[in-house]
């Protein structure tokens, strides 16, 4: 049966550490040797357009970017068809789209399996490389308390997924009328100081995602009171780390003296994109 990872649920805590564990590896195994990989990409990208691209190589593989305009999903094209095509090339697919229910119809109709790179609901492959950073810089997923602070967007609905994978106690604190729907497990607080308190991990996003430009005058004075201050962050564990999605909108949802401060990993948290979804990659794909 074809695996797809539209969600980070769609994953079990072995799974998870599996997935983790062949992120670190030395060797990647070539499971993508002489094979490609479609990228369908809505929304353009920096870090997972190169990320991803750079994880099929290092699997053996041949990435192959499509850009929305060359396919035009249910313009030129339906998902279905789409996919039934490119499944006729390709062993794998990733897709970066507004909707998540296109990745749903992709998955559907696809023979191969279809990785979430973005959608309006989930952020699953930027979870994943924050579990690994998290791993590696606070040394245990396990009985670790992360801090979410801004948005309930698509990264914070990820992130609650996590709970359920691990012992993971995440906090998410959002403005009135911004909160996260679908907690899972995950603990809502109203003021973000209460949110980050004692937390090992504060994590932020940006204010105003993609597609949301209109809305960023109405949202700044709104979110101001959730911007990751030095102040802010005091108030967390004493060797706590600092987690950005990125892009960072530097005065807003945070500020330099954190972003590039000495408890701020997002740009071990950025690499690490490559690293986890060539794990991932390779757990699809059979590897061990």
């Amino acid at each position: 049966m074809t695996r797809h990872f539209l969600e980070l649920s769609d994953l079990s805590p072995g799974d998870l550490t599996a997935v983790l564990d062949l992120s670190e590896r030395s060797d990647p195994p070539q499971v993508l040797a002489g094979k490609g990989m479609a990228l369908l990409f809505e929304k353009p990208s920096a870090r997972t357009r190169n990320s991803v691209e750079m994880a099929v190589v290092q699997l053996g593989g041949h990435p192959v970017t499509i850009r929305d305009d060359e396919v035009g999903l249910d313009i030129r094209e339906s998902c279905e068809d789409v996919a039934r095509t490119l499944s006729c090339y390709h062993h794998a697919i990733g897709a970066r789209v507004f909707d998540h229910g296109k990745l749903e119809r992709l998955a559907a109709a696809s023979s191969v399996p279809v990785v979430n790179l973005l959608s309006d609901r989930s952020h699953p492959i930027q979870a994943l490389a924050d579990l690994l950073t998290i791993r590696q810089h606070v040394g245990r997923l396990d009985d670790v308390t992360l801090a979410y602070v801004g948005d309930g967007n698509n990264m914070a609905h990820a992130l609650a997924q996590a709970t359920e994978l691990c012992c993971l106690n995440v906090r998410v604190s959002s403005p009135p009328g911004y909160r996260l729907e679908e907690a899972t497990k995950a603990e809502l607080v109203d003021d973000p100081a209460d949110a980050v308190r004692g937390a090992d991990v504060v994590y932020t996003d940006t204010w105003v995602s993609m597609g949301q430009e209109a809305e960023a005058a109405k949202r700044r004075p709104l979110f101001a009171p959730w911007r990751v201050t030095a102040e802010l962050l005091a108030l967390a564990a004493p060797d706590a780390i600092f987690l950005h999605c990125l892009p960072a909108h530097r005065g807003d949802e945070v500020v330099d003296a954190v972003l590039d401060g000495r408890q701020s990993r997002v740009w071990a948290q950025a690499a690490n994109r490559m690293h986890t979804t060539r794990g991932l990659l390779a757990f699809l794909l059979g590897a061990s």
